[in-house]
């Protein structure tokens, strides 16, 4: 049986903690907030609690989860590579290309696996919505729009981009198979303008295959509204995760008629999606990158590559939205 700990019993370390304890593999919960203790043991009277990570990582646990603040992923994940442990870090890997580099090399010369918590990369309808681009129903991208807003959960230590957009990068290169030749974003700090903390952003993807990608985030939103629309010039895909319907494909078409554009509306296809959890469907897999000694689909070099875009993203919003090389 694979063991495994995980460090960061908050708001979502909360959830890995429920799915990795369904799962049969979780045997540690780390935090040092100790008064967590008692409600942990509540919950999972035998799993143990540490509230020291050294000890943690000195353990016999096979695997290491992280889900504490993004500023101390690095030094955490480090850390338990170098203890001989595989390694399931939320977004983002870090907070710098330097640093998730290492850890990939890191992680290769140990032989340990290397995981990004990229969630919707798990989701039953992005997997669907993957099949479709792969197979061709969508004809030629020609271009992705997402969005990610809400109320809160407003952050003081990282800005919106950071916080919201990793997914929507995720997905968005995964369905594309390319990085983008260029980025631009802009956004604007409302509620923390001294310490110019985006609430607001949007980014822009330049591919050499012509298509462009635009993601809109932003956590002073008045409701939650979660979508990613796929454009083809055979059919729009629409994945929205607030819905039941959470994939609908729109067969609609224009038709050039006397030099006029015609457009012609149809119905829109539902798919049937299982309620699988994603969390927990990127909980097992991680469970069987242990296992069989394979690399998951949101590994390092792909977390990387998602870090790569929001530094990227982020040097544009610092020069006010400039266009920059990736």
């Amino acid at each position: 049986m694979i063991k495994v700990g995980v460090v960061g019993g908050g708001a979502w370390g909360k959830n890995l903690i429920r799915n990795f304890y369904e799962l049969g593999a979780l045997t540690t919960i780390c935090d040092s907030n100790k008064s967590l203790e008692k409600v942990y043991k509540e919950k999972y009277p035998e799993v143990s609690f540490e509230s020291d990570y050294n000890k943690l990582v000195s353990s016999d646990v096979d695997a290491i989860v992280i889900a504490t603040p993004a500023e101390q992923h690095y030094k955490m994940a480090m850390w338990a590579i170098l203890h001989g442990k595989d390694v399931f870090v939320e977004k983002p890997l870090s907070l710098n290309v330097r640093e998730a580099d290492k850890l990939v090399t890191y992680a290769k010369v140990n032989d340990k696996i290397l995981m990004v918590g990229h969630i919707l990369q798990y989701h039953p309808a992005v997997v669907m919505l993957k099949e479709l681009v792969d197979r061709g129903t969508l004809g030629t991208i020609e271009y992705i729009y997402s969005n990610r807003l809400n109320m809160g959960k407003i952050r003081t230590e990282e800005n919106v981009l950071w916080s919201f957009a990793p997914h929507d990068i995720s997905v968005i290169l995964m369905l594309l198979k390319e990085m983008p030749t260029h980025v631009s974003c802009a956004g604007e700090s409302y509620l923390q303008p001294t310490e110019e903390i985006a609430d607001v952003t949007v980014t822009n993807l330049f591919f050499k295959s012509k298509v462009h990608a635009y993601i809109f985030v932003s956590w002073l939103h008045p409701f939650k509204e979660q979508k990613l629309i796929v454009v083809g010039n055979k059919n729009m895909a629409v994945f929205d995760d607030t819905i039941k319907d959470k994939l609908v494909l729109y067969p609609h078409s224009v038709e050039w008629q006397n030099k006029v554009p015609v457009v012609h509306k149809a119905e829109g296809k539902t798919f049937p999606i299982s309620n699988m959890e994603p969390l927990n469907e990127e909980c097992k897999r991680f469970i069987d990158s242990i296992q069989y000694r394979i690399q998951p689909k949101t590994n390092g070099e792909e977390g990387g590559r998602v870090l790569k875009i929001l530094e990227k993203s982020q040097e544009s919003l610092n020069q006010g939205g400039e266009k920059i090389c990736v």
